[in-house]
């Protein structure tokens, strides 16, 4: 089985990252973080109280800081932001320090996972659902640049997620 220093999960938001991340790093004994609980603990505030006041530019800014900072452990698994890799130092400090694994989704999937989800301030539009298939646009070329592996999880539990990863682990079948 291949054992990466580190797995970081990217993807969009609703694709299940944080989930799965919790049950992948105990299946493969790692420890779970997630960059956006990060941020959070270390402001003292929620992701949108910071869009509110720093704007995007200042999230990803703080995101920037602490996925640098998560990056250089080992034997972690990270679920990081949806947006995380639209900063290029992002992008570097996961491909050199683990193993990328995008967990896909369609739109529509993720509209069902987050509708109800009043913490996701990208989405607090008049179309959510149009905003998601834009974020999707851009971003999934960018997903697919960085990933050493792409994982569908459409329509599927995080069981047989994560099952999957573990199964490409191990025959090493990247």
């Amino acid at each position: 089985m291949i054992r990466p220093p580190n797995i970081f999960l990217v993807g969009p938001m609703g694709a299940g990252k944080s989930t799965v991340g919790r049950q992948l790093a105990e299946a493969l004994g790692y420890e779970f973080r997630d960059s956006d609980q990060e941020i959070q603990r270390r402001t003292g505030v929620d992701i949108p109280t910071i869009f509110e006041f720093e704007g995007e530019e200042g999230f990803r800014k703080r995101e920037r800081n602490v996925v640098e900072e998560l990056a250089q452990e080992d034997g972690i698994v990270l679920a990081t932001g949806g947006g995380v890799v639209l900063t290029p130092e992002n992008r570097q400090q996961l491909a050199a320090r683990g193993f990328v694994i995008y967990l896909h989704c369609s739109p529509e999937q993720q509209f069902a996972r987050t509708a109800r989800d009043r913490s996701r301030p990208l989405i607090d539009t008049e179309d959510p659902q149009q905003r998601l298939r834009d974020l999707m646009a851009e971003r999934e070329p960018i997903y697919r640049q960085v990933a050493d592996m792409v994982v569908s999880t459409e329509r599927r539990g995080t069981a047989s997620v994560v099952k999957e990863i573990r199964r490409r682990l191990e025959s090493e079948e990247l």
